[in-house]
């Protein structure tokens, strides 16, 4: 049965003693260690008897000794071995002094924040390749699904997914593709017309739309839309521990949620990047015809005779490459994150802003292959 703390105070052998008596623990100190600083504060030096203690721990005997004084001697204390050890341990680390971390300054500071992320690019290099390699073993063991077992393919999840991913996404990435296709053709008429050719600025919006413009839009809000919402879900779900009980219980949590992601993502950027391409070049027929009086017959003719299918099919064959990004980016930055909400916040930016960085660097990649191909 537990007890409260207890004390007293006498002379003992011409030295004034403190008694401790009953359970000296945190549940169960009370106003103890306030009434022992008053009643032992009028002697300077005094004897500490803890025979009859019951039970004491560290928070208790951090209360006796910031009563007696972190100075005092052990020696004056009558107790038992167990307490004995468990003073002199707090007493050491009362006594311990903080060592500061000394703040790197000028060059030096300079050399520890370059050494420090360069040892963080490192460690992202592996983590990532840790996760391609685990999502390739998923995608190979899809596919072999697809031939023997094409029910172990979570199909609701992907078509849900791809659903948010796309559907609902088609209205945000038309309106923006058209205003991008208007404004690209009110630039080149104005521009053009200085030199007579304001016609060419079909081809302009053909060639701009078809080729870049689709495609980047397109995958610019899918990695503020969808990837961040991939890095949420999972990170979520990292935090409430369901990915680590997916594990427990056997279920390959890339298998249950990163493949269907990755799907969803397949199959629905070439068809957003399509009405994306609708959109712009509507865009752009709206502007030809109000400020130039070219009549969409006309548009769609030099579309068709000038710039030509190809520059179409060079912006699609960008798309299944954007959705393996974001999808992966996403997914991954999901998975990485710890557990406060501060990772979780984290995490969710770095999915954007790398995805948005990935899909720059890989459309100047392509634009650098299909000119050195001549396409």
């Amino acid at each position: 049965m537990e007890k409260p703390a207890q004390f007293s105070v006498r002379n003992h052998n011409g030295r004034p003693t403190v008694t401790l008596t009953g359970d000296w623990t945190a549940n169960n100190l009370g106003d103890a260690p306030a009434r022992l600083v008053q009643s032992i504060k009028p002697h300077d030096d005094i004897d500490v008897h803890m025979i009859a203690i019951h039970r004491l721990d560290t928070a208790g005997a951090y209360a006796l000794i910031r009563a007696v004084g972190h100075d005092f001697d052990l020696k004056t204390v009558v107790a038992r071995p167990e307490c004995h050890r468990l003073l002199e341990l707090v007493g050491n680390a009362l006594r311990v002094d903080s060592v500061p971390n000394p703040t790197p300054r000028g060059f030096h500071e300079l050399t520890v924040r370059i050494g420090r992320g360069v040892m963080d690019a490192a460690y992202e290099l592996v983590d990532t390749m840790a996760f391609l390699g685990h999502l390739l073993v998923v995608v190979v063991r899809a596919i072999g699904y697809l031939f023997h077992k094409p029910a172990r393919i979570r199909w609701a999840a992907i078509f849900t997914l791809a659903e948010r991913a796309g559907l609902d996404a088609i209205p945000i990435v038309a309106v923006t593709s058209f205003f991008i296709g208007a404004v690209v053709g009110l630039l080149g008429a104005n521009m053009l017309r200085q030199f007579g050719a304001e016609v060419f600025a079909v081809e302009l919006i053909g060639i701009a739309v078809l080729r870049e413009f689709n495609i980047i839009i397109t995958a610019v809000l899918l990695a503020g839309r969808s990837a961040s919402a991939f890095a949420a879900e999972l990170g979520s779900m990292k935090m409430n521990q369901e990915i680590d009980a997916m594990q427990v219980m056997g279920v390959d949590p890339f298998e249950a949620l990163v493949l269907p992601r990755f799907i969803a993502l397949l199959f629905t950027i070439p068809l957003l990047t399509f009405v994306a391409t609708l959109a712009g070049l509507l865009g752009g027929l709206v502007v030809v015809w109000s400020v130039l009086n070219l009549g969409p017959n006309f548009f769609l003719q030099r579309i068709v005779d000038n710039v030509g299918a190809v520059h179409f099919w060079v912006g699609m064959a960008k798309a299944p490459v954007m959705a393996m990004v974001i999808a992966g980016i996403g997914c991954r930055q999901g998975l990485e994150v710890g557990g406060d909400v501060e990772s979780l916040g984290r995490r969710v930016t770095a999915a954007v802003v790398h995805a948005i960085f990935a899909i720059i660097m890989i459309d100047a990649v392509f634009a650098l292959l299909f000119m050195h191909f001549n396409i």
